[in-house]
């Protein structure tokens, strides 16, 4: 059970970082440079900052708890990096979850 709820808090986390930083990028930065809104970028970039320290440590909370070895943590924080990068491994770790449900109802 501990190993759903690991992988349900990595997917849920990075779904709200992701949003979070597409928000920074296309909502703070413009706001910031087209409309000469800096505090825009304080606000949502703390805000994404926060964020992405809890999703690294919703990440390294599932990497140990669900034993993975330290190349599936690595492709996972990099795609937090990447923009929509949390968006394209989701459907993986919806499956890995998916699988562990699976596992745990048998």
């Amino acid at each position: 059970m501990e190993s759903i709820n690991a992988i349900k808090w990595l997917r849920h986390t990075g779904i709200i970082e992701g949003i979070s930083s597409l928000l920074l990028f296309f909502v703070a930065m413009p706001l910031k440079y087209m409309a000469n809104k800096p505090e825009a970028v304080s606000i949502v970039g703390m805000a994404h900052g926060v964020l992405f320290i809890i999703y690294v440590i919703a990440l390294a909370r599932a990497a140990m708890v669900l034993q993975r070895p330290v190349g599936w943590s690595a492709k996972i924080f990099v795609a937090a990096i990447i923009p929509f990068g949390p968006f394209l491994i989701e459907s993986g770790l919806r499956r890995e979850q998916e699988a562990l449900s699976g596992s745990t109802s048998k």
